[in-house]
């Protein structure tokens, strides 16, 4: 079945025979961290972008687009582009200490939720193509809207609360174990989907591409 917020924080109340005020008003937070777990766990083509924008030289950031979530590859226009390899924050300081160390940036890391950070430093103005997978409109905002996890990935995102719902509550470990071991046939079974989707034409199965400033 697909889900509504409405009939999905039914279900976890159903489940969970809790319907006290506190509990009540976390439901959208269970809700919302699944989703985003599962979108950060399962690679899934129908949420990717790609973008374009600018490095700047001089600047050692780079701002991610509002609606960011994790990143899939980043290039820059280098007389052809070139792939920038991604690297934990730790890895670019210790490499490059010294940020008015400039040079064609080799690597690039999540400096926050909405900034990359380069290295080293950009010695130009570049042109750069970001793809990556963007953070969809949640099930939560609307009372009786729709979602595509709450259409395609309903097991994922029920099982997926629960265990929020019930590591929230305290609740037995059996029952958080017996949720997540469904959580995880439930990624499993939407992994096996996106895979078969990865296969086809990505023009033809729409990539969104924009332009960014």
């Amino acid at each position: 079945m697909a889900w509504t917020f409405t009939t999905l924080k039914t279900a976890i109340q159903d489940y969970t025979q809790n319907s006290e005020t506190t509990f009540v008003n976390n439901l959208s937070n269970f809700i919302t961290d699944t989703e985003e777990k599962i979108l950060k766990t399962v690679n899934l083509p129908v949420f990717r972008k790609n973008v374009t924008g600018t490095m700047t030289s001089g600047n050692t950031y780079l701002s991610a687009p509002s609606d960011f979530l994790t990143p899939f590859s980043l290039a820059l226009d280098n007389s052809g582009y070139e792939y920038l390899m991604f690297k934990e924050v730790n890895f670019i300081r210790e490499a490059y200490p010294v940020s008015s160390t400039t040079g064609v940036p080799k690597y690039y890391a999540l400096f926050d939720d909405d900034t990359f950070i380069l290295g080293p430093t950009p010695n130009a103005n570049f042109t750069v193509e970001l793809h990556y997978v963007y953070r969809p409109t949640s099930i939560t905002t609307s009372a009786d809207g729709t979602s595509w996890l709450g259409t395609n990935a309903p097991d994922a995102l029920l099982y997926g609360s629960l265990v929020q719902a019930y590591s929230f509550m305290k609740g037995e470990a059996d029952l958080i174990a017996n949720y997540t071991q469904q959580y995880n046939e439930a990624l499993s079974r939407l992994k096996v989907f996106a895979e078969g989707r990865s296969t086809k034409d990505a023009y033809r199965t729409g990539i969104i591409r924009q332009q960014v400033t």
